[in-house]
């Protein structure tokens, strides 16, 4: 993203801006996700970049986009978000233990 030409950038910052308002697809949790972090500027360069490359394999392989749902990342590792969750209460006062899954 940084050595594009200027119209372009523009032009996928825009799009982000647009493909982030729709809250049930993938690009939304990005861009929420990264903002947590990194703030709303840094992520909407982030979800531009991904609608970049994504362009670039349809184009390429001559695939359709496929949305991979609002809840991919979630959907990755069950144990990472417990763990996360967990250290989150810990942090707020509370102590519990995860049940082990039957």
């Amino acid at each position: 993203m940084r050595k594009s030409g200027t119209w372009l950038k523009t032009a996928l910052v825009t799009a982000a801006w647009a493909a982030v308002r729709v809250k049930s697809s993938y690009l939304h949790a990005q861009f929420l996700r990264i903002k947590a972090r990194r703030g709303p500027k840094k992520a909407i360069l982030a979800v531009a970049a991904s609608m970049l490359t994504a362009t670039w394999h349809m184009l390429s392989n001559g695939d359709e986009y496929a949305n991979l749902g609002p809840d991919y990342f979630s959907r990755q590792d069950a144990s990472k978000t417990i763990q996360r969750l967990l250290k989150r209460l810990a942090d707020l006062g509370c102590q519990l233990q995860p049940a082990s899954p039957t």
